[in-house]
């Protein structure tokens, strides 16, 4: 079997996830190969695995001839998706979400969006997200919905032990825009840093990523709070070694810091727990699959600073709960995402559309 998996650019969680269940699905004999409209900066963490950076109708039409598919992904992109069509792909076609932004920028996708993907698509595939199930179906009906979760390299990913930071790191792993909602990040950081002054703020991104706008007022919030001798921007970190930094993070006595306003899954969270990191994040949805407050993680309410404060102050001081949810949040991640259960969900996800395609004479 020969699948396809597309998005505009390897970057961020989609470029995690496509590498993952690339892997995931290869071990199950599936050929798999990534295209991507534009290069980025993540392609770098792509081995071994066919990769093909195209926008031009010409020559995805000369791929997708060539190569003949037995199943193509498209997320996101439903003007690739229609292209699809267009060009005579006559396989699988499934529509993937991940994630849309806040709410109100995912309604008026959907909004647009909805009759070219009902034109097009086989069918749609988002992640167990709370607001997508409930916003998909009524946007998108009339063809099947599969809604399963994301998986993670429980394998190769995971802890590393280093000698431990003699001063506590809050972690951030995100794009400089407003859906990663940075603002909480230095507010929080500021106010964590006058408790604990020996400590830093480490972010992790794609400067080539955001509107220079947002980087403009990132630097101007960062200098007014007088952050910028704490700050360490790490940029573009190959993704293989973020299990070290997030392990260092945990052992320094700190913790990843999440401020998103809605995600669709949250990988920097997930692998962070993963790597026995400690984890503080706003309920931004797509973590409610895997952290529970107190218990795998904590939780604050988006913008209430004092609050993430003392969630912050109780996972550093309160050792035995913070040992208790350190070791909680890695074995779940390890008994839940793991990339076999993506195969079987997936795999299933296609025989069942083969059923449906048969029986209606579509293939």
């Amino acid at each position: 079997m020969k699948l396809l998996f597309t998005f505009f650019n390897p970057s961020g969680g989609m470029e995690t996830l496509n590498r993952i269940r690339c892997k995931a699905l290869s071990a199950w004999k599936a050929e798999c190969h990534l295209l991507y409209s534009i290069d980025g900066e993540g392609r770098k963490n792509i081995k071994d695995i066919p990769t093909f950076i195209m926008n031009d109708e010409a020559a995805i039409r000369r791929l997708i001839e060539r190569e003949r598919y037995d199943a193509i992904v498209v997320c996101t992109d439903v003007m690739l998706l229609t292209l699809m069509r267009r060009i005579g792909y006559r396989g699988l076609l499934v529509f993937e979400i991940q994630g849309l932004g806040t709410l109100e920028m995912a309604t008026s996708a959907l909004q647009h969006i909805a009759a070219l993907v009902l034109q097009s698509a086989d069918a749609v595939l988002y992640p167990q997200t709370g607001h997508l199930k409930r916003l998909l179906p009524g946007y998108l009906p009339g063809i099947p919905h599969f809604c399963f979760d994301d998986p993670l390299d429980t394998v190769d990913f995971g802890y590393a032990a280093y000698p431990p930071k003699p001063f506590p790191i809050f972690g951030w792993v995100g794009r400089i825009e407003e859906n990663k909602n940075w603002r909480d990040f230095l507010l929080i950081g500021a106010r964590v840093l006058n408790r604990h002054p020996e400590g830093f703020l480490w972010m992790f991104g794609d400067p080539s990523l955001g509107e220079p706008k947002e980087k403009a007022m990132f630097d101007k919030w960062v200098d007014g709070l007088q952050l910028r001798r704490k700050l360490i921007m790490h940029a573009n970190v190959p993704h293989e070694q973020m299990a070290d930094y997030f392990s260092i993070i945990g052992d320094s006595g700190g913790l990843l810091l999440s401020t998103s306003i809605l995600e669709g899954f949250g990988y920097a969270v997930a692998e962070a727990m993963l790597c026995r990191c400690p984890v503080l994040t706003t309920d931004s949805d797509g973590i409610r699959r895997f952290l529970e407050h107190n218990a795998t993680g904590k939780l604050y309410a988006r913008a209430n600073i004092s609050q993430a404060c003392a969630e912050a102050e109780s996972l550093m001081s309160d050792l035995p709960l913070r040992k208790s949810i350190i070791d909680k949040a890695e074995a779940h991640i390890k008994a839940n995402f793991s990339c076999a259960k993506y195969a079987r969900n997936f795999f299933g996800m296609l025989r069942k559309l083969k059923d449906v395609s048969s029986r209606t004479g579509q293939l």
